[in-house]
């Protein structure tokens, strides 16, 4: 392990952008139907239950990371097994993770450019920061949670106002009553990407605070899974139930529905950029995690 440490403030960032990740403009929750928002919610109960899980691991083995403690759990052999497989399933999700953000790339605004230019490119600048350090991409974090949340509230404000909204595509509450709604969140909405947060697990050791681990991974999931919880209430006010199950970017959809005074419109680059954020971030912290590992 390098010698470096992140700040509480990195570590929220970090864990805050790792949450919304891919979740905030693909299809989520959709199983669920109009109430998919609420499934999110339930989810996000089930991400906080294991969390503690988590907790108590770092409490027993607080200077380790998981792939080092799982060898003192299930011995040498079989633990370093268990560790291989964690960091293959990290590598995984980040090449995942990459190649959504290079088909919403070529789908929607550069449809004319090879999708191996695109993430190679991404993939080239997330080794570069992985090289920098932990401690750079916590700084690196702190920054750009300023500019994410700025174009957050820029975009809900333009939907908002926009007229596009109609209540009536949310309702009736619990239409299909609570079987879907408890389908939906468990597991699939748990598992992604609450349940993603495992790989923080690689990065805890680093914090130079570890008493306020707790505080700093519940606020974070909790702001999270509310944002996306919101983002799926407001697309779905948006686009309906109909388009909402047939669109593969529903969050693109909703935002290029607005056109004030035929003037401010074509917002899909706040999208993009969204997205380009999350990805990076994500992507890079499950990269770290496996090389670490």
């Amino acid at each position: 392990m390098e010698k470096a440490k992140i700040s509480v403030t990195q570590l929220f960032a970090l864990m805050f952008i790792f949450d919304l990740g891919t979740s905030l403009i693909v299809s989520y929750g959709i199983p669920a139907g109009k109430d998919a928002w609420l499934a999110i919610l339930l989810g996000m109960g089930g991400g906080i239950l294991l969390f503690f899980v988590y907790y108590m691991l770092f409490r027993q083995y607080p200077t380790i990371p998981l792939t080092g403690y799982v060898r003192k759990i299930f011995g040498e052999f079989f633990g370093w097994v268990l560790g291989l497989l964690y960091c293959l399933f990290f590598l995984y999700i980040a090449a995942r993770n990459v190649r959504d953000f290079g088909d919403l790339l070529t789908s929607s605004t550069l449809p004319e450019t090879p999708l191996l230019a695109i993430n190679l490119s991404l993939i080239l600048v997330m080794c570069y920061v992985i090289y920098l350090g932990v401690e750079v991409i916590g700084r690196t974090a702190e920054v750009f949670i300023v500019i994410l949340l700025l174009f957050g509230l820029g975009a809900n404000f333009f939907v908002l106002v926009s007229g596009n909204v109609s209540l009536k595509h949310i309702r009736p509450f619990l239409e299909h009553g609570w079987k879907p709604v408890l389908t939906t969140a468990f597991p699939p909405v748990v598992s992604f990407p609450f349940g993603e947060m495992l790989v923080f697990t690689m990065l805890l050791p680093y914090l130079n605070r570890p008493k306020l681990i707790k505080k700093v991974w519940l606020s974070a999931l909790l702001s999270s899974g509310l944002i996306l919880s919101w983002t799926a209430a407001l697309n779905m006010s948006v686009l309906g139930l109909d388009v909402m199950q047939r669109s593969t970017f529903p969050t693109l959809a909703t935002i290029g529905k607005v056109n004030l005074f035929d003037f401010i419109e074509r917002l899909d680059a706040i999208v993009v950029f969204t997205l380009l954020m999350t990805v990076f971030f994500k992507a890079s912290i499950f990269m770290y995690g496996a090389i670490l590992g």
